[in-house]
């Protein structure tokens, strides 16, 4: 080898001579002399790269090493040489330093005098050709986003800082915040290239593991271009960071995020283009940084999870029709939430998902399963200002009465029913309303309506007395009993009591009622509805009393109302 290193021959000559060196060992052969196209010859195969049919010709401009096309041997690759592929060729020392160096004022790389020099132009074509061969995505070389290129004013600008003319993101993006790219290099160029460089087209992801939750920490890195793991890039990050530790019980040291993945820039978005902005965040890949909650890693080595950096920003700004989309119910949502929340126009946002993340209230169950969400329902149904329905409030404390008291934060004010109309009352003045016979009797009481099958559970939850447990109803007047016909207590069930006492006119507490059920199951009653009403509620088959009334009315209907229950 060192009898031949100053040899002058032709590339052919040397392939030649590599082929016949096939079966050397490789240890001797490290010093090897390789021919370059640029005409001077490499000492050793290592560094040096093996021409492809569509590697450019101007490498050298960079301080590459590329060998001549008539010496490039399989061999050289065997000793350390690389096939210039774009990818390859790319991620070498010598072009992510003329990357990072583009922003310098004149010329970036010196060959020799035969080669000129490159300029920042010069560069740009070269990157950008290699990056369209390599089919590069935005972000697999996050340092292409030094590049320098000119922008719609001609001035060099890094390819992080520019928009794409036409794109996405140059619709909705505030006017002035960041450059347009120049429109001639975008026209020659294309998207793929010049967005997997940096220039924006769309939203920017951040993604990143392990983030130490410390507000303090989460500062921008200092460098010649934003990297995507840098959480520091995201607008208001500290602030998140601190409404996320103000819901984690405190530690000695601070929690971990396992992993975050944010939308950037948001704060960069015109005021009046957030639907075509909120229709981009709704898509893939976007999407999962709205939707997707943050899993946090606590001291204790328990996790929990918070909401996205992503639906956190947008809850807090004018995003939907010019207010916070947090508190708004979606038009044609839940008619439960209707009066309890503005309306807010989501038309072309029929993913619930994402109006979930916004804070966007669709329905009571979305509600509900967010964490705060029955705190949030409770302060809502204690505004006097806010319009509910005895019926919507039914319903309202029906899922309520489903939630673990341990999630629930006791109200000072509740809504009820007072003599009819919905008020809103002290929480420690108002009943469960558990027993229907016993409504005659609660003039002015503020009254919980519910289910039957939930008014335990809502009393429960709420830490207020029921009916059944707070009125005495003495019976005053004197009835006759009678036994319950065969067919009601086959059509009720095993739990329908045997007799009832009929009175012609029942009193209790000096007030008329239809019925009443005494606390030790003995059925009193007036009227053929009190009957059926009292049965049915004995039995625990409240919705059966008007069937059970037709069928004492007239027991020959028997066969033809079990006929009709084959259809419950």
């Amino acid at each position: 080898i060192d009898r031949i290193g100053g040899a002058e021959r032709a590339p052919s000559w040397w392939r030649r001579l590599y082929e016949t060196l096939a079966g050397v060992d490789p240890d001797r052969l490290s010093g090897l002399p390789v021919p370059l196209a640029s005409g001077r010859t490499a000492v050793g195969p290592r560094q040096v790269l093996l021409p492809l049919a569509d590697t450019p010709a101007d490498l050298a401009r960079l301080g590459l090493k590329v060998a001549h096309p008539d010496a490039a041997h399989p061999l050289l690759e065997k000793l350390g040489a690389l096939p210039a592929t774009p990818r390859a060729v790319l991620t070498t020392p010598q072009v992510r330093a003329a990357v990072a160096a583009s922003m310098d004022a004149g010329e970036i790389w010196y060959d020799d005098e035969d080669q000129g020099a490159l300029g920042a132009d010069d560069l740009a074509d070269v990157v950008l050709a290699l990056v369209r061969e390599a089919e590069l995505e935005p972000g697999d070389e996050p340092w292409l986003a030094a590049l320098a290129l000119p922008d719609e004013d001609g001035e060099t600008v890094p390819a992080g800082e520019l928009v794409l003319p036409g794109s996405p993101f140059a619709e909705i993006m505030h006017e002035g915040e960041l450059a347009f790219c120049d429109a001639g290099l975008a026209e020659r160029w294309g998207e793929q290239p010049l967005t997997a460089c940096g220039v924006l087209a769309t939203f920017a992801l951040v993604r990143t593991t392990d983030v130490v939750l410390d507000p303090d920490e989460l500062e921008p890195r200092e460098g010649d271009f934003a990297e995507p793991d840098d959480a520091g890039l995201l607008d208001a990050v500290d602030v998140w960071c601190e409404d996320v530790l103000d819901q984690l019980e405190q530690g000695p040291v601070p929690p971990v995020a396992t992993e975050i993945v944010a939308v950037r820039d948001l704060e960069l978005v015109d005021d009046d283009a957030w639907p075509q902005a909120l229709a981009l965040l709704s898509r893939p890949p976007l999407r999962d940084a709205l939707t997707q909650p943050v899993r946090v890693l606590l001291p204790d080595g328990t996790t929990e999870s918070v909401r996205s950096y992503t639906a956190w920003w947008l809850r807090g700004h004018p995003v939907l029709g010019g207010r916070r989309p947090a508190g708004l119910r979606a038009a044609g949502g839940d008619p439960l939430l209707a009066g309890l929340y503005d309306e807010a126009d989501a038309t072309g946002f029929e993913d619930e998902q994402v109006l979930r993340a916004l804070g966007v209230r669709t329905s009571v169950a979305a509600l509900l399963d967010e964490p705060g969400g029955a705190a949030e329902l409770l302060t809502r149904l204690a505004d006097p200002d806010r319009a509910v329905s005895a019926r919507q409030l039914h319903a309202l404390y029906g899922e309520l009465a489903r939630l673990d008291p341990e999630q629930v934060t006791l109200p000072d004010e509740l809504r009820a029913v007072v003599d009819g109309e919905v008020r809103v009352v002290d929480a420690a003045d108002a009943l469960v309303a558990d027993a229907p016979d016993l409504l005659p009797l609660t003039s002015g009481a503020a009254l919980l309506p519910v289910a039957p099958d939930r008014a335990a559970e809502l009393a429960e939850l709420l830490q207020v007395g029921r009916l059944s447990e707070s009125v005495e109803a003495e019976v005053t007047t004197a009835g006759d009993e009678h036994q319950v016909p065969d067919a009601v207590r086959a059509l009720l069930g095993p739990d329908t009591p045997r007799t009832y006492i009929e009175h012609e006119e029942l009193l209790a507490n000096g007030v008329e009622l239809d019925w009443h059920r005494t606390r030790d199951g003995v059925l009193h009653a007036a009227t053929l509805e009190g009957v059926a009403a009292g049965l049915a509620w004995a039995a625990g088959q409240w919705p059966r009393r008007f069937e059970v009334a037709a069928l004492i009315e007239d027991p020959s209907r028997t066969e033809e109302l079990e006929r009709d229950r084959w259809f419950d």
